[in-house]
């Protein structure tokens, strides 16, 4: 089992390895990616040394699986070439999560889709990931009408560069900015670029990829913020169904019993979920469940999650092992 890591020394290609360390996937032969000024530095992987290879390299030893964290334009570029080698793609940019052809997975919610034929499969934002773990559910349950979600979004979503602006920030130094604005002791309702309708492409992204995964015709509305937090990404989400009978009792048995959820809701303890609970976690952790009082139908609630755990790394790699099982 010949398995490809592309981005291996960034900060998700560091995770990814060590979920696949940590869930033990069998690989007998791993083969870390980077840009060229990387090639000839190691990444440890199970006790054991491995040099980083260039693109063309990877493509040459026809590896079983190729997991990408290397960008859009990277996966644009080197995706097909791996897949016309065999090898099956799982790509965590969003080169292809919108494309028709390709399947955009949450092993959760509709891993049954994925076949043996799938070459190139797209993982989904970090947002999208745990929006929709928890909507699944609920959809099969109430039918959705509409959402409408704001995010919370940990400096780790950036990059490496935002986490070093927010310690440089807390230390009172100078350095480099990923953000036009300080996020220490601050909040920036801008995440990726703005888009021709005064959305950004990370609220365009959360509306998209949920209908694209559960269904066209639930309507989605998002605002994305950037907050000073490095322990996994928030979300305060507005549910209406089209079944207006709902039962929180149930709403939290539901989510209680779901796979990869962890339900969290309990104000008399002080019970919720929180980035720095959640951080390092796989789990999806949901709390804060309440009706709407403004309208019937409605539920109110909040999601946190590591975003560069079911986020990112451990979302493609539960994807590679559903392929495994099938």
């Amino acid at each position: 089992m010949k398995v490809a890591v592309v981005g291996a020394t960034g900060m998700v290609g560091n995770v990814m390895l060590r979920v696949l360390e940590e869930r033990n996937f069998p690989v007998t032969e791993l083969i870390p990616v980077a840009s060229e000024k990387s090639v000839g530095k190691t990444v440890s992987f199970k006790n054991k040394e491995y040099p980083v290879v260039t693109l063309q390299t990877a493509v040459d030893c026809k590896p079983d699986y190729a997991i990408f964290s290397a960008g859009g334009a990277t996966s644009l570029e080197w995706a097909p070439k791996f897949a016309e080698n065999g090898t099956v793609v799982i790509d965590n940019s969003s080169a292809w999560r919108m494309d028709p052809e390709k399947k955009l997975i949450v092993p959760e919610v509709n891993g049954d889709l994925l076949s043996d034929q799938d070459k190139i499969i797209a993982n989904p934002n970090c947002s999208t990931i745990q929006l929709v773990m928890v909507l699944a559910p609920l959809h099969k349950r109430y039918g959705i009408k509409r959402v409408v979600v704001s995010t919370y979004q940990s400096v780790t979503g950036t990059g490496v560069k935002a986490m070093r602006q927010l310690e440089n920030e807390r230390n009172e130094e100078q350095g480099e900015m990923a953000y036009p604005y300080q996020i220490d002791k601050n909040c920036i309702p801008h995440c990726d670029v703005f888009e021709e309708n005064g959305y950004t492409k990370e609220e365009m992204k959360l509306t998209r990829e949920t209908r694209k995964i559960l269904d066209p015709a639930i309507s989605v509305t998002a605002t994305a913020v950037r907050v000073p937090v490095v322990g996994g990404h928030s979300e305060a989400v507005n549910i209406e169904f089209e079944d207006k009978d709902i039962s929180i009792t149930e709403i939290r048995k539901i989510l209680s019993e779901t796979p990869g959820i962890t339900l969290k809701d309990n104000t008399d303890t002080l019970t919720y979920p929180m980035p720095a609970y959640a951080q390092d976690k796989d789990d999806v952790f949901v709390g804060r469940i309440r009706l709407d009082e403004s309208q019937p139908g409605t539920v109110n609630l909040w999601i946190v999650a590591d975003n560069l755990r079911k986020g990112a790394a451990t979302n493609a790699v539960q994807i590679a092992e559903t392929l495994l099982r099938k």
